[in-house]
């Protein structure tokens, strides 16, 4: 009975929606219930998966991997801060791909993705300026200087909060702002090429590493922990937005003279943001 409810009232909400709002459903997969129904059979996987590969990358990061030379044991914050940086980076590139998609075909789920995205995007970035701080404190001898790596990352945190806080107000409107904001990316990237920046450069590239692949391999498992994470964070948000949804729809079944009293949560914008 659970499986069926949870199931009927986002399948029942999605119709209201499309007839409400005239939205064609071109992805089949995008749609509430499958969504549901995938997220309740496969989250405890994914769960499961992410403890193994954190503990797995654990046991390689302190026992298994060796100290720097130069470095000695400070350097084993980057197992958590290079993953948790390449996550800012590729969940903004996400949210860009969504914010598009979204403007193309106003598909609600896709200002999901980027608010979701928003939020989990600046976890990782908050996560990484504060390791970061770390790692710098015994090698630069202080926790934050306006290096131009560090400054373009403060910034993307700055981006992701102006992008939830746009969202609150018109969907289209957050949507371009995130697109603008993508110019950001490659000044992130190539900081510590173009400018004489402390951060050192990266190590680790498309054309191949220079750190041990004793020190890689923890790097990758603590990244697709990361990516595992992620995936468990959306899922959570996608499943109480849909239920809330939901809820509003089976309210306005037993009420419907309050049908028009009740603000519609998957697309915002300047129309719809307020109770009409």
């Amino acid at each position: 009975m659970i499986h069926l409810f949870f199931l009927a009232g986002p399948l029942m909400d999605y119709h209201f929606m499309i007839k409400r709002y005239k939205i064609p459903m071109y992805f089949e997969i995008l749609r509430p219930y499958l969504i549901m129904l995938c997220s309740f059979r496969y989250a405890q996987i994914l769960i499961g998966f992410c403890w193994f590969l954190a503990a797995m990358a654990i046991y390689l990061s302190i026992w298994v991997a060796p100290s720097d030379f130069q470095q000695g044991e400070n350097y084993r914050i980057i197992y958590v801060h290079v993953p948790a940086a390449w996550m800012s980076l590729l969940i903004y590139i996400a949210m860009a791909i969504s914010s598009v998609l979204f403007l193309l075909t106003k598909h609600p789920l896709f200002q999901l993705f980027s608010k979701s995205g928003a939020k989990i995007g600046a976890l990782f970035t908050v996560f990484t300026l504060l390791t970061g701080g770390f790692w710098g404190k015994p090698m630069w001898g202080t926790f934050w200087v306006w290096d131009a790596r560090l400054t373009s990352v403060l910034i993307l945190f700055f981006i992701y909060l102006g992008a939830l806080r746009f969202q609150q107000f018109s969907a289209d409107v957050a949507s371009i702002f995130i697109c603008i904001g993508l110019i950001n990316i490659p000044i992130i990237k190539f900081s510590v090429n173009w400018w004489n920046t402390l951060h050192q450069p990266s190590s680790i590239s498309q054309f191949g590493t220079s750190i041990h692949i004793s020190m890689l391999i923890p790097i990758l498992l603590i990244l697709t922990s990361f990516f595992c994470l992620s995936g468990i964070f959306f899922i959570l948000e996608t499943r109480q937005i849909i239920l809330s949804f939901s809820s509003f729809s089976v309210k306005s079944q037993i009420n419907p003279q309050n049908n028009n009293k009740k603000q519609v949560f998957f697309y915002t914008n300047n129309k719809s943001s307020k109770s009409t």
